[in-house]
């Protein structure tokens, strides 16, 4: 396609590895998802997801809503979130990093970004509408690699842009969030860290000192930004891989366990079962009844 590199991605775990278009750094693809939990993270990125079919589940800062085929949510950079898909589902993600927003909206670092579908007025949601088809336009476009595909998804990109400015942004006053952007620039090596180490037993010294800080302030500082300790952050990575790996493959639940560092059968499946709302063994036969 000449150049045009935002693929359709079809697998869920290649959700943080979809490459970037080369000129203006947004990700948009199509997800297929029969199944997966993406644990707490965040973006320095708009990021919208619209659901074409099934529904998912979605947590922004310890608030959980689930959305169904034909709702579309928009979630706030550097707002921490996690998703939940127990049943198979298509949508259009679409990433717009903040570095290139700041190009073209003052203040887009001190800005909100706030959807709500359904809409709670007919002039929203007119607008919601407006933006929902410019979505799919953007699919057609992405999947078609007609002639003037990438510049037409470009100047679809820029629509959007203005959009998110004029009906769904607001500035917020609270110095808070300049205090919160440079919390989670100090907290991304710590993630990275225990991403890496999950499976392991990560002592609190050892992660401390890859904060750079005390273990008593650290305990603290990850509590405020994540708000989970480090150990059930740990454990949140280590169910995410397990779900993912019961969905996916065939290995006995014992050897998926050991491979993710969980040696307490007992304490997992209550972890597991206050998680997803069943227990792997359902989950795998497919009887899924999360809320």
């Amino acid at each position: 396609m000449g150049g045009f590199c935002m693929e359709r991605i079809l697998t869920p775990t290649n959700y943080e590895l979809i490459p970037l278009n080369d000129l203006t750094n947004v990700r948009f693809y199509t997800s297929v998802d029969t199944g997966s939990y993406i644990a707490s993270h965040w973006h320095d990125a708009v990021e919208i997801i619209y659901l074409l079919e099934g529904e998912l589940m979605i947590t922004v800062e310890n608030s959980s809503f689930r959305i169904s085929a034909g709702q579309c949510v928009m979630i706030t950079p550097n707002q921490i979130h996690s998703t939940l898909c127990t049943r198979p589902n298509r949508a259009i993600v679409f990433q717009i990093p903040v570095a290139f927003m700041e190009k073209f909206i003052p203040d887009v670092k001190q800005m909100q970004f706030t959807f709500h579908d359904p809409a709670e007025t007919r002039i929203m949601q007119t607008k919601v509408k407006q933006f929902k088809d410019i979505l799919l336009k953007m699919q057609v476009l992405v999947d078609s690699g007609a002639d003037g595909a990438v510049l037409r998804f470009n100047s679809l990109l820029f629509e959007v842009l203005f959009q998110l400015y004029h009906n769904f942004g607001t500035v917020s006053a609270s110095k808070d969030t300049a205090r919160r952007n440079r919390d989670l620039e100090k907290l991304f090596p710590i993630l990275n860290y225990i991403t890496e180490n999950y499976n392991r037993p990560i002592p609190l010294s050892e992660i401390a000192d890859v904060a750079m800080l005390q273990a008593k302030y650290f305990c603290r500082f990850f509590k405020k930004c994540m708000g989970v300790t480090f150990l059930e952050y740990q454990n949140e990575i280590r169910l995410s891989r397990i779900y993912d790996d019961i969905i996916n493959t065939d290995d006995q639940i014992s050897h998926i366990l050991e491979r993710h560092g969980f040696t307490n059968y007992k304490l997992f499946r209550r972890m597991f079962r206050e998680r997803f709302g069943c227990t792997p063994t359902e989950l795998r036969n497919g009887s899924l009844s999360a809320s």
